[in-house]
Formats: structure tokens, C-alpha cells, sequence
């Protein structure tokens, strides 16, 4: 496969929030308990997109990577297409 995993699982009660149990997929790509994510919803794709929040190295201007997520989403189909070329 091409690195993607595909996994079924049911919305639960978690205290008074709902919520899904995805272990799996954190230890997948090296998440654990108090690590950062940044949280994407794409209300029209009906997706929920959790990855690492990524630090900002030394010398880089945080709003460098707020402009790139911003492009990124906005040409995200253009630059999927171009991955297979």
C-alpha cells in the first residue's frame, strides 16, 4: 500500500463529549499523550483532518507556515494531481 490505512470506528460517549478512540493511528505516526496537533475540518469534504503541529525552527517566521497551510488547502487538489506526474 501506499502508506494510507484505512480504519472503521464508531463515535462514542467520552464524559460528557463525543469522541473517537484512534490509538492506532496516533502510534502510526509517532503521536502520543501530550503531543500538539493542529486540527483541519473540511466541512464540504465532510473530513477531519489531526496531524503534528509542526514547530516553527529557528529564523522562520511563524506566519511562514500559517501562509503555506492556507496555499496548501487552497491548491490542494493542483498539487495531489501533481504527485503522480
Amino acid at each position: 500500500m501506499n502508506g494510507v490505512t484505512t480504519m472503521n470506528r464508531k463515535v462514542t460517549r467520552i464524559g460528557n463529549s463525543l469522541g473517537v478512540a484512534i490509538t492506532d493511528a496516533l502510534k502510526q505516526v509517532g503521536l502520543g499523550l501530550g503531543d500538539d496537533v493542529d486540527i483541519v475540518v473540511r466541512k464540504e469534504q465532510g473530513e477531519i483532518v489531526i496531524r503534528k503541529r509542526v514547530t516553527v525552527p529557528e529564523g522562520f517566521d511563524p506566519r511562514f507556515f500559517d501562509i503555506l497551510t492556507k496555499n496548501m488547502e487552497e491548491y490542494r487538489e493542483t498539487i495531489e494531481g501533481l504527485k503522480d506526474r
